[in-house]
């Protein structure tokens, strides 16, 4: 019934001569059966052996075959664990290059290639009826160039989101739409990212996702998504069900509606690791297809896995073929589903070459990217670090790349509010991070700097808690950052106390507009700008649930707004997001960033390093007739008196006063003005 068809393209595809063509890549296997299914995806009816297999491909083409048929793999090959070989034909896989995936892992030890207990022995019992199956899609027509937004890098201002979380509590989305792509595309949803000023959403995975065995254990999901196993298929779990629609196509359908808004998207791509875990895990997929050829295995003991991720396991980047996939993975995203760009989680491991796992600056994923015509012209951002040998990497992705700057983090909460950073590491932080991003051309702009993310505390929770609050979590409060420069102004947690609110707010208003005024780009966390609390939970990738769901019924207003200020004035001010780095001793008459000391002077070695000194003067300088602009920078205990540069100087933003409107005068200041402690000021003149 299967003709031979062809190696190219890779899944399962439309074949020119009718059918459907089916290719898998598993070089080791001795034989490859497809095996179909009934429109339920439960009973098997029909097992075909693929008939020829070319360079490693096993390929076959089934004649009258249409989108709609759901399939799976079954490999047979050696099982020799201590060898790297793990084929089991009992176990149904799922192909990798699946665009839809049906069914649901559940944690059953039927899942396991091998007899649970007995890790060295094959087990028998077939898994067909509950594993993961693939459903052939129809290519959805490509993405027009055209139709897409083109921000510039001085212009973007990412929002990370959770495409589950963002809705499931928003009065304006119909209840059968929240936690959806589509409740995500609704009007209002897309109207409050417009008027906060966001240019680019920043979604985390929304690839098709496998919860661990011990969540699932627990009552418990992997929510953040950071457990993939389907990297083609948009996660159903967001998919709102819609008559005529699916996952892929509602996907679709919410990236050309932020498109016609202007902003971009971006997806969190976890290529570092799979749900597979480690040699305990699941048989899902790579593991049972070719297991040597997809992971990093031990060179001491091929029978388990490198473990550069914490997670049980690394996808193996450096062979050819799984880097083939990898690619043709993120063309689909760009080319039929829209996206604008990948931050790619733990980063590192995408570049670490075989054996002894060293990091690779030109390691052929990163040069793979770098040439390729779709792909390099993306907005690409590295997750920096991994927890492999040398596993921190900072400032050393290639130029063309953002990275995320926890050094930026870690500065703005040390300096703000806890005094413990000094003015050259806050300068540093804010002019760029120069020391890092400055070499082989990169710009500012590679600096993706943030004061909080998804994975730590939410503003609010960094400023009301000391202490990690993550029982919840069930691993006995353990899990999550221990050492997070939080400062909870006198009580931990919820409070009524007056004075404790106002020191709070203060703060986040101090923090919002430190990080939206400095060099580099800027990265909000979703709900930051409502007061989301997470109620101390500084790790909740588990909670699907109101700890994590955002709660716009009880959003403060006043902080919203005051965001959608600092975007606005960061819009105006030029100078406040230069993508080139400001030169150290400019000529007279150029452009310039001056650093001045609260007396007046330009700042020298013994104002650099006065002890407990944590005021400075920022000047943007620029040659008339275009604006000055000017930071007062003031994180001392106490009031500061600042003499100004000359000019006439207006006040545009003031952390310690209530927020302003987008078009009001400030109050013109005088030549010595006093600035409140814990406070920042933005001028203009």
């Amino acid at each position: 019934m299967l003709s031979a068809g062809r190696p190219f393209p890779l899944g399962a595809t439309l074949a020119e001569e009718g059918g459907i063509n089916f290719a898998l890549v598993a070089p080791d296997a001795d034989q490859v059966e497809l095996c179909l299914f009934d429109p339920t995806g439960q009973y098997e009816q029909q097992r075909l052996r693929l008939p020829a297999c070319t360079d490693g491909c096993w390929h076959g083409r089934l004649p009258g075959a249409r989108p709609g048929l759901i399939y799976g793999f079954r490999v047979h090959g050696p099982w020799a664990p201590r060898q790297g070989l793990r084929f089991n034909p009992a176990k149904l896989l799922l192909d990798p290059y699946a665009r839809e995936v049906v069914g649901a892992y559940g944690g059953e030890d039927l899942f396991l290639g091998h007899v649970p207990g007995r890790p060295d022995e094959r087990d028998t019992r077939d898994n067909a009826a509950i594993a993961l199956k693939a459903r052939v899609a129809a290519p959805l027509q490509q993405a027009s160039p055209s139709a897409r937004p083109r921000i510039a890098a001085g212009e973007r201002v990412l929002y990370e989101l959770h495409v589950g979380g963002h809705t499931q509590l928003h009065p304006a989305v119909p209840e059968d739409l929240r936690g959806s792509y589509a409740g995500l595309a609704r009007g209002p949803v897309l109207d409050h990212l417009q008027r906060l000023g966001v240019t680019t959403l920043s979604l985390m995975p929304v690839q098709h996702r496998a919860d661990e065995e011990r969540l699932l254990k627990l009552g418990l999901l992997n929510y953040w998504g950071y457990s993939p196993i389907g990297w083609f298929a948009p996660e159903a779990r967001y998919w709102s069900g819609s008559a005529g629609s699916t996952p892929a196509t509602e996907f679709r359908a919410l990236t050309d509606a932020v498109h016609a808004r202007g902003m971009e998207v971006v997806v969190d791509m976890v290529f570092n690791h799979s749900a597979e875990t480690d040699e305990l895990g699941p048989t899902l997929s790579l593991r049972g297809i070719d297991n040597a050829l997809y992971y990093h295995l031990r060179q001491d003991d091929p029978a388990l896995y490198e473990n550069w991720t914490g997670c049980g396991n690394c996808l193996k980047l450096s062979e050819p073929r799984v880097l083939q996939l990898v690619m043709d993975c993120l063309r689909h995203w760009v080319l039929e589903l829209g996206v604008d760009g990948f931050r790619f989680d733990l980063a590192p491991v995408l570049g670490r070459r075989s054996p002894g796992g060293e990091f690779d600056a030109q390691s052929p994923f990163l040069a793979a990217i770098a040439q390729d015509p779709v792909l390099s012209r993306c907005v690409l951002i590295a997750e920096p670090w991994d927890v492999g040998p040398g596993g921190y990497q900072l400032g050393r992705f290639p130029p063309g790349w953002l990275e995320w700057n926890d050094r930026y983090r870690d500065t703005q909460r040390a300096f703000w509010l806890h005094r413990s950073a000094g003015l050259g590491e806050f300068a540093q932080r804010l002019a760029g991070s120069s020391e890092d991003f400055r070499h082989h051309g990169r710009a500012p702009t590679a600096s993706v700097n943030f004061i909080t993310a998804h994975d730590g505390f939410t503003l609010r929770d960094l400023l009301s808690y000391d202490e990690r609050h993550n029982l919840a979590n069930g691993e006995h409060n353990r899990d999550g950052h221990r050492h997070n420069l939080s400062r909870n102004c006198g009580v931990e947690g919820d409070t009524d106390d007056a004075a404790v609110l106002a020191e709070r707010a203060r703060l986040s208003r101090v923090l919002l507009a430190v990080l939206l005024l400095s060099q580099g780009t800027p990265m909000l966390l979703a709900g930051d700008e409502l007061g989301h609390s997470q109620r101390g939970n500084n790790n909740a990738y588990c909670q699907d649930n109101d700890i994590t769901w955002l709660d716009w019924v009880r959003a403060d207003g006043e902080l919203t707004a005051f965001v959608a200020r600092l975007t606005a004035l960061r819009r105006e001010a030029a100078p406040l997001r230069s993508n080139r780095w400001w030169p150290a001793d400019p000529p007279r008459g150029e452009a310039a960033l001056r650093w001045i000391s609260a007396e007046g002077h330009a700042m020298a070695a013994a104002d650099w390093e006065a002890p407990g000194r944590q005021a400075i003067a920022v000047l943007f300088e620029a040659p008339a007739p275009h604006k000055q602009w000017l930071l007062l920078v003031n994180a001392q205990e106490g009031a500061v008196r600042f003499h100004l540069p000359p000019g006439r100087w207006q006040l545009r933003l003031a952390t310690d006063a209530r927020v302003q409107g987008a078009g009001e005068p400030g109050m013109p200041l005088a030549p010595v003005q006093v600035v409140p402690p814990t406070s920042l000021w933005l001028a203009s003149a």
